[in-house]
């Protein structure tokens, strides 16, 4: 679905992560919803990128789309 997101069973319990990072995806999208900019993110997150963060956002997207491609076909 999205080449910098990324869901390992061994990277932090399978939950989406930023590629090559620990960051989680819902952690860039709760401080996005918590009122933080994209820049604070990237201070916050010096191994992400603005690209990464627009990632993150774009994969919540086609998440809410799930009638279409449910999650576990996304990334089986």
């Amino acid at each position: 679905m999205n080449e910098r997101v990324r869901i390992d069973s061994q990277v932090c319990h399978g939950k989406p992560v930023i590629r090559g990072t620990r960051v989680l995806v819902s952690t860039v999208l709760g401080a996005l919803a918590g009122g933080d900019s994209i820049e604070d993110i990237l201070e916050d997150y010096l191994n992400i990128t603005r690209e990464d963060v627009c990632a993150a956002l774009e994969f919540a997207g086609e998440l809410s789309r799930f009638e279409e491609m449910p999650y576990e076909a996304a990334f089986s």
